[in-house]
């Protein structure tokens, strides 16, 4: 394991979750709590859905590579996010 590559998926990751849209559910859902104390249900829950999601990325990253070439990866990320950028700036206006 290389450190300086767990740092930059860190770094990286933590900056593009701050502010989205988990990050503001898990805020409203610990913000609401019935019970006394700390939310440890509404973390364990978004920790363990981050852990999956991640874990499932990884696996077809590493697999996928063996089938599709990096830069059509490249290409279909990036229209993916230009798609979703499109499909919010659609929705935003209803």
């Amino acid at each position: 394991m290389e450190l300086k590559t767990a740092v930059a998926m860190f770094v990286i990751v933590f900056l593009a979750e701050l502010g989205d849209k988990t990050q503001l559910s898990v805020l409203l859902f610990a913000s609401k709590g019935g019970k006394a104390g700390f939310p440890w249900d509404v973390c364990l829950g978004a920790c363990a859905a981050l852990v999956v999601t991640t874990v499932i990325a990884t696996v077809l990253g590493y697999f996928g590579k063996a089938i599709i070439p990096e830069r059509v990866l490249h290409y279909v990320a990036a229209a993916g996010f230009v798609g979703i950028g499109l499909w919010m700036l659609w929705n935003t206006r209803s």
